[in-house]
């Protein structure tokens, strides 16, 4: 399973739009390091249906995808989960900063 992401920007900002669909918020982790940003989100199976599926077609598990933004105050990355999409919004200018944290998904 791939993550699709919109990458766009404004005056001030860039932003990353990335399809997560029937995730749950908690499972969903953004963590910035060395001028990149890590997203991780894992779906958990429904055990309780496990084996009386006929055909199964949707996804279940991990994903992971990285994106180098630069150098950056980790205080200035928001993170955004709804309806399915994740936004990422952080500014445009580089920080000289070297940092790591994980961004709070609101």
């Amino acid at each position: 399973q791939y993550m699709k992401a919109d990458i766009y920007e404004d005056k001030t900002r860039y932003n990353i739009d990335i399809d997560l669909p029937g995730f749950k918020k908690e499972n969903i982790k953004v963590i910035y390091e060395n001028g990149y940003l890590t997203v991780n989100a894992i779906k958990e199976e429904l055990k309780e249906l496990k084996d009386n599926y006929i055909r199964r077609e949707r996804f279940y598990g991990e994903v992971k995808r990285n994106f180098y933004i630069g150098e950056k105050q980790e205080a200035e990355i928001k993170a955004t989960y709804k309806d399915g999409i994740l936004n990422i919004s952080f500014p445009k200018e580089e920080n000289n900063k070297k940092n790591s944290k994980i961004i709070k998904v609101e």
